[in-house]
């Protein structure tokens, strides 16, 4: 079996794994029947198969890391920013990465679990609940895509200099900004996907450019980052830099590039959108 990135020992690494796997039994429990859709806050939906993922990630981590504190999607109300900012390791955690994408039953939804250090992504674990296809990765150590108990490594593409790239595009979240950006980059093959499938993809090669300028928080962003960075990607925001964590008092990201290429000319394609 692959050896896990630094920041985890191997039953870590396995344990994490297993909880990807439980939350999203969970989330499958649900989708399999009749469920109803409620509204936060800030409207998004949210379904008794967040709650219930919730549940099993938390419970399973602080039996698996007791001293490593949760920062999940649906318990951040109840922790202040003064509190988490204190935390030097943390989990980041999304139960359901893509509701909307639950909601419409179309399967693009994932398990998203990040570990943070220091504002640092330096291990993720992404779950596709509908077929079971599990990534996992970091910085530095490698990505593997896990089928059953066995790994597979996985590698960014690099892209030749002829022949379109491949675009991720939200199924849900389009904006003026992002059509703007990508009728920049020529010829492309775009390509529609949910959640952070779309970092999955970029890491194992299928996907070149994911852009966005759309909102999303920092959970759903971590996990795909570790593998990507892991796989040889990278992931900047509009000024160029690598994405840190839990760094704010705000959790929501602002606009960001992930591309499996770095040599890919993303400066000179960030420089209009962002003046």
């Amino acid at each position: 079996m692959a050896e896990a990135a630094s920041a985890v020992d191997s039953i870590t690494r396995d344990g994490v794994i297993d909880i990807a796997r439980a939350a999203g039994a969970a989330i499958m429990s649900v989708y399999a029947g009749a469920f109803d859709v409620a509204r936060k806050a800030d409207a998004s939906p949210v379904t008794a198969a967040d709650l219930a993922a919730h549940r099993v990630i938390v419970d399973g981590l602080a039996r698996l890391t007791p001293d490593i504190p949760v920062l999940s999607e649906e318990s951040t109300d109840a922790v202040a920013a003064g509190e988490r900012r204190g935390w030097r390791r943390m989990w980041l955690v999304d139960p359901l990465d893509g509701t909307r994408e639950f909601v419409k039953r179309n399967g693009e939804f994932s398990v998203n679990i990040a570990l943070i250090e220091d504002g640092v992504a330096v291990f993720g674990v992404i779950q596709a609940p509908v077929d079971g296809a599990l990534w996992h990765g970091a910085p530095g150590h490698g990505a593997w895509r896990r089928s059953g108990e066995t790994d597979r490594p996985i590698r960014a593409r690099r892209v030749p200099g002829a022949g379109p790239m491949r675009v991720a595009a939200s199924r849900s979240h389009r904006d003026p900004r992002t059509a703007a950006f990508v009728a920049r980059l020529g010829d492309i093959e775009p390509v529609a996907l949910g959640s952070s499938l779309k970092f999955c993809r970029l890491a194992e090669g299928t996907l070149d450019v994911y852009p966005r300028f759309g909102p999303t928080s920092e959970w759903d962003t971590a996990a795909g980052q570790a593998i990507l960075e892991g796989a040889g990607g990278i992931l900047v925001d509009a000024g160029g830099r690598a994405f840190r964590y839990n760094q704010r008092g705000t959790l929501l990201n602002g606009a960001f590039i992930a591309l499996g290429d770095p040599a890919l000319p993303w400066r000179t394609w960030l420089e209009p959108a962002s003046a």
